[in-house]
């Protein structure tokens, strides 16, 4: 879902579509303090809090069926994989993918593009190809391009950005040409909040005979994601990004293409015989990408954070979000030299911003002094910080369990920051 952030502030007795109290009480961490005061968690585009009922399965899983997957016939290896496998169906239905087998467990985000990159990528990338990235990547979508790029010798190029920091699509639409194999574009950017036009991405990289990777780690928190829709090649999401634990993610990949990429990582489960007379052979996918026992306590959880999503609606998630967005907008803007960083029609929870005259690690510490949890520095976003002529800006970003008034207590502790380093 993409939303237009409004020039004015919705009204304070604005409410979410869902019972926002009963929603914070999944949250036990939203009960502490910090520093005496309550906590305002406002870092959910670094990571995403839990909801009790993902914390209870990492409990149920070591206490009652604690196992190894796929290779044991006995009882508690049985309910181990049903619960594994179960995760997958979830992760499918989620993004809106064609087959299970499409689905492939990853550590996250980052591991994902990695897979993509040096199974994908070595097997189709010449030294006369380019892949595409864009200036709002985080670095988890340019490094592993770099390193591949100075091994084969393919050309990196850049989409520009523009004032407001979206995507310069008439610069997108004059790189691709016919030496053109990838573009690998963000769905959501991280550090300005950005909302990408993918699905148009997609239709122009398709028709210049490109492949389309698409990084929804930002995505998949804060809106529907189809990727049938999308028409994406391959997308990823981390599970920590989206109320579940940390150390999981996946990997969407069409089937003709996951089934001709050759194996990342060798080891156990990824194989189907091993010889040292006739050599080895591979298991089908998904799981010739997935070599050694996975995090299967971690992969469970996520179906649970999945389905809490899907319980309490990803479209009133968006809608609340963005009234959260919208009022912390115009709230921030009362305070003299303030610039907003990302100022894109179509945004998604985050608000980037330095203060003229004020260090933003200089006020994300202070600030956290007052109970408020911000992210400050450069985002994993160098390339797009120094674009815009900065180093670092601070960054709040919300959740489905943030409230109007918790925006209020950052704004209001922001201000007396601003007038301590000043």
């Amino acid at each position: 879902m993409s939303h237009t952030v409004d020039a004015a502030a919705p009204a304070l007795s604005a409410a979410p579509a869902f019972d926002l109290a009963a929603l914070r009480d999944d949250f036990p961490i939203l009960s502490r303090e910090v520093h005496g005061k309550p906590l305002v968690y406002l870092d959910n585009a670094a990571t995403s809090q839990t909801p009790r009922q993902v914390i209870e399965v990492f409990n149920d899983y070591y206490s009652r069926y604690n196992a190894n997957i796929h290779r044991g016939l006995h009882t508690l290896a049985d309910e181990a994989t049903g619960a594994f496998e179960g995760t997958r169906e979830t992760v499918r239905a989620f993004l809106n993918a064609e087959d299970l087998r499409q689905i492939i467990f990853t550590r996250g985000t980052t591991e994902a593009i990695n897979l993509v990159a040096n199974s994908w990528g070595r097997a189709n990338l010449g030294p006369d190809d380019e892949v595409l990235v864009s200036l709002l990547e985080h670095h988890s979508n340019i490094v592993p391009w770099q390193l591949l790029s100075r091994e084969i010798g393919f050309t990196l190029k850049v989409i520009p950005v523009d004032t407001d920091g979206a995507l310069d699509m008439a610069a997108y639409r004059g790189l691709l040409n016919e030496r053109t194999k990838l573009v690998a574009v963000n769905h959501v950017s991280n550090a300005l909040g950005t909302i990408n036009p993918v699905t148009e991405m997609a239709t122009l990289a398709h028709q210049a005979g490109a492949k389309i990777l698409v990084d929804g780690a930002q995505a998949t928190p804060h809106q529907m994601v189809d990727v049938q829709a999308i028409d994406a090649d391959f997308y990823a999401f981390s599970g920590h990004k989206v109320y579940g634990p940390t150390g999981v993610g996946a990997l969407y990949g069409k089937r003709e293409l996951l089934e001709a990429m050759p194996p990342w990582q060798g080891g156990g489960e990824m194989i189907s015989t091993v010889s040292f007379t006739e050599g080895t052979t591979f298991a089908a996918i998904p799981h010739k990408f997935e070599a050694g026992t996975p995090a299967i306590a971690e992969v469970i959880a996520l179906r649970r954070a999945l389905e809490w999503v899907q319980d309490v609606g990803i479209a009133a998630i968006s809608d609340w979000e963005h009234q959260l967005l919208t009022y912390a907008t115009q709230r921030v803007r009362e305070i003299d030299g303030l610039r907003i960083l990302g100022t894109a029609p179509h945004k998604a929870g985050v608000l980037s911003f330095v203060v003229e005259g004020a260090h933003s690690q200089d006020i994300g510490l202070l600030i956290d002094q007052l109970g408020v949890a911000i992210r400050t520095g450069h985002h994993c976003a160098q390339p797009l910080l120094h674009h815009f002529g900065v180093d670092a800006t601070c960054r709040a970003s919300f959740a489905a369990y943030n409230t109007l008034e918790e925006v209020d207590t950052f704004v209001a502790a922001l201000k007396r920051v601003i007038d301590m380093v000043r």
